[in-house]
């Protein structure tokens, strides 16, 4: 998997949060709008030192076989069921979504592992001999920090350290000072994100909290993140809600009490997903904390011989998760090509995710040079989402966010200054009206076009203006009907 993940590095470009934590380790901070800064501070001495992207995402993949590696580790733990561990590594290999965490280095990335790291600690700790050793404590403290430092939703599996704490030992816990200690570890740990939100008004905490209240609650949101789910991590996981039934009927809840991890963030995640803020991605840590139990499932039901229809079954899941998984790297290397949108041409916005991982560095060299050959001292686009890898190919130049919304951009760049002028890029897949009168600049004048031609296919366009005369008065409006 390490291999294969190095040769897909190496063959698609940065995806928008991929370049937007690289942007995090090229500004050093104590913590940033939108995440806690551990993403950014791992990579910052490869960005110091200025290594190419395929070196650079050799840490995701790293992180990831260490996942696996704990995966494994802790399932082969939980009871001594022959191939339990190379079950759970089979569910975890095909997940589709959860190779895409191996390729590029997002928070998720981080809490996968702390994830793993925390459930194989949170074992330990729940045998009686442990309680008293200080040592586990600070190593379980120093895990929490870690995860508090990787993304937010760190809470959770802090919230399940607990419960399964509380389930092996009881209130007595709470009376414990080497357990009140990781407590303190952890919060002093996670000292820069306090710190940094103090000096910027609690922007990332007020953030958070408008993000996860999302819209109004849709039921059948609900169900579509569900479905979404079984495409994105595939059934085999799933199987892990019925792991170690055996165990749980023999009362030992020690073991089986651990599902708590993927219950809380997943969960959460779904009542999330009802107001339309949830993303597929973010449950990935939990998926990772079931793939054990999804591990000593499937090595029951493979050790089963007196039901073929069971041997089938599992055959034809394997098969499909294979294939779901092939489906998803073949359309990141092809970018999309030949099922889904491209051209020349503006397309629905989101008809072809794939496409944007193709182009942006060929496209971000061409802007800065147009802007240094014009005189232009920034560059601008109408959507945040389009700024990332602009910001990280064409640095160090500057780049502005024309949309009214406050986001890192506003830290790094500010708002393009009233009056100013910017070399101003499109492109055909998030294509937009140009800002003109009222809605912006009094004049854009455009100086080029480039055409990305991917494996002799027309893919996508950019487009190159030269904006003078900014009014700040910004309401950026896609070209398409269906906007998103």
């Amino acid at each position: 998997m390490g291999v294969m993940h190095g040769l897909m590095g190496a063959a698609v470009g940065l995806s928008v949060d991929e370049a937007h934590y690289l942007l995090y380790a090229l500004h050093p901070a104590l913590s940033y709008f939108d995440h806690p800064p551990l993403v950014g501070w791992l990579q910052w001495p490869g960005v110091a030192l200025d290594l190419p992207i395929v070196l650079l995402r050799l840490l995701p993949g790293a992180l990831w076989l260490a996942t696996a590696a704990g995966v494994y580790q802790l399932t082969e733990s939980f009871q001594e069921k022959s191939g339990a561990g190379f079950w759970a590594l089979v569910a975890l290999a095909l997940a589709p979504l959860l190779h895409v965490l191996g390729i590029g280095l997002l928070p998720d990335s981080l809490l996968m592992f702390f994830t793993v790291a925390l459930m194989w600690q949170t074992r330990v700790l729940m045998q009686a001999s442990a309680l008293h050793r200080p040592w586990l404590w600070v190593v379980l403290g120093v895990m929490l920090g870690l995860a508090g430092l990787s993304k937010y939703t760190a809470v959770f599996p802090a919230l399940a350290v607990g419960v399964c704490l509380l389930v092996a030992h009881g209130v007595r816990v709470l009376r414990n000072p080497w357990a009140w200690l990781a407590v303190l570890l952890a919060l002093v740990m996670v000292l820069p994100v306090f710190l940094w939100n103090a000096q910027n008004g609690w922007i990332s905490f007020v953030y958070q909290a408008q993000h996860g209240a999302g819209s109004r609650w849709n039921g059948l949101n609900v169900v579509q993140f569900a479905l979404v789910q079984v495409f994105a991590f595939g059934p085999l996981l799933w199987w892990g809600l019925g792991g170690l039934r055996e165990e749980d009927k023999q009362g030992n809840p020690r073991v089986a009490v651990m599902r708590v991890f993927f219950y809380v963030p997943w969960m959460v995640m779904a009542l999330m997903a009802g107001g339309g803020s949830s993303l597929p991605h973010w449950t990935a840590p939990a998926w990772v904390a079931l793939a054990p139990f999804a591990g000593v499932a499937l090595a029951r039901w493979a050790q089963t011989t007196e039901s073929k229809l069971k041997a089938m079954t599992v055959k034809i899941l394997l098969f499909a998760q294979a294939l779901l998984s092939a489906a998803l790297l073949g359309l990141m290397l092809t970018a999309g090509q030949p099922f889904l949108a491209a051209g020349f041409k503006d397309v629905p916005v989101g008809s072809n995710p794939f496409a944007d991982l193709h182009g942006w560095e060929q496209a971000s060299e061409r802007a800065k040079a147009l802007a240094l050959q014009n005189d232009i001292k920034s560059l601008s686009v109408q959507n945040w989402t389009l700024a990332s890898r602009l910001a990280w190919y064409a640095r160090p130049m500057p780049v502005h966010v024309l949309e009214d919304r406050f986001d890192q951009f506003d830290l790094w760049a500010g708002d393009l200054p009233l009056g100013a002028d910017t070399l101003l890029v499109d492109w055909s897949h998030m294509a937009y009206a140009l800002p003109l009168g009222g809605h912006g600049f009094t004049h854009c004048k455009l100086l080029d076009t480039q055409n990305v031609l991917y494996l002799g296919q027309a893919l996508a366009a950019f487009r190159f203006y030269a904006c003078q005369g900014w009014s700040g008065n910004a309401q950026p409006r896609l070209t398409l009907e269906d906007r998103p």
